[in-house]
């Protein structure tokens, strides 16, 4: 087994700490542009063992998840100052259903799973239910703001934030819970649910970056204190931080491109079009090796 140093070149570290801002806050799966880039460019990175990649893959969720947290500050505080009885219903029950899922069926859908055809057998997947959801919630971006000083998604193409009741937090953490096949993106499985629960373009949005911030962290938190306990060879070290640090800076880059026009409510479809595009690509390659 080679080193870090030689399994994962400082460039490709960069490379891949710069994907994962943009990645972490469209609906495209970051998880999967970390496994399949490489694979498609031929990158060493397969060569790491499955915990290696693990551990990198976390430092840069951290980062991403990080940066998310340092750019929706003001507004987290907002939301904590007028915390009641049904938002707290709705973070719990958004909450519930991803950590459960993880506890139970992280393990063995890291084993089973995450290989290029799951990969983009979860991107079609994502896109066809992201696509169907985006119609049936009708309505397009016109007309639609997004209110920072109310820190709520005023849309008229639907339901508005501040009406999401705890079924709506239920139906967002089963969404979540669904991101950990690979493939099918947190980002794109809560708007997805979202937009199915009749919400417009930009509270889809921003329920999806409220809810999907606490997972974010906690799950990073907890396999950053697994990978800790376990220890991180310090060979290993350098590429973590620099990963980590790199999608710390791209996340907020990204957040400040993206944030308004995300906010004012953007159609899924380009999205969807892209993920099977993607999958196309994946298993044509999977299909020449073959």
């Amino acid at each position: 087994m080679p080193s870090a140093e030689d399994a994962l070149p400082l460039r490709h570290v960069v490379a891949l700490g710069l994907l994962q801002g943009p990645a972490e806050l469209l609906p495209v799966s970051s998880s999967a542009h970390t496994t399949l880039i490489p694979w498609l460019a031929d990158w060493p990175y397969a060569q790491l063992d499955g915990e290696r990649r693990k551990s990198f893959e976390v430092a840069l969720h951290a980062g991403a998840g990080l940066a998310l947290g340092l750019h929706m500050r003001r507004e987290l505080l907002r939301e904590a100052a007028q915390l009641d009885r049904r938002r707290a219903g709705v973070i719990a029950l958004a909450l519930a259903p991803p950590v459960l899922a993880g506890y139970a069926l992280g393990r063995p859908i890291e084993r089973h799973l995450g290989g290029p055809r799951s990969i983009a057998a979860g991107l079609v997947a994502g896109a066809v239910a992201m696509a169907l959801a985006d119609a049936r919630g009708g309505g397009g971006a016109k007309g639609a703001s997004a209110s920072r000083v109310e820190g709520d998604a005023n849309a008229r193409d639907g339901r508005a934030q501040k009406e999401a009741a705890p079924r709506d937090g239920l139906a967002l953490g089963l969404a979540q819970a669904s991101a950990l096949i690979p493939g099918v993106s947190r980002n794109g499985a809560t708007l997805t649910a979202a937009r199915a629960r009749g919400f417009g373009r930009a509270a889809a949005q921003a329920l999806s970056w409220h809810t999907g911030l606490p997972v974010m962290l906690g799950a990073s938190i907890l396999k950053g204190a697994r990978m800790r306990a376990g220890g991180v060879p310090r060979e290993q070290r350098a590429a973590l931080a620099v990963g980590g640090g790199t999608a710390l800076l791209s996340t907020l880059a990204s957040a400040r491109l993206l944030d308004r026009r995300l906010r004012e409510g953007q159609s899924l479809w380009p999205f969807a079009l892209y993920r099977c595009l993607l999958a196309a690509l994946v298993l044509a390659r999977v299909r020449d090796a073959a």
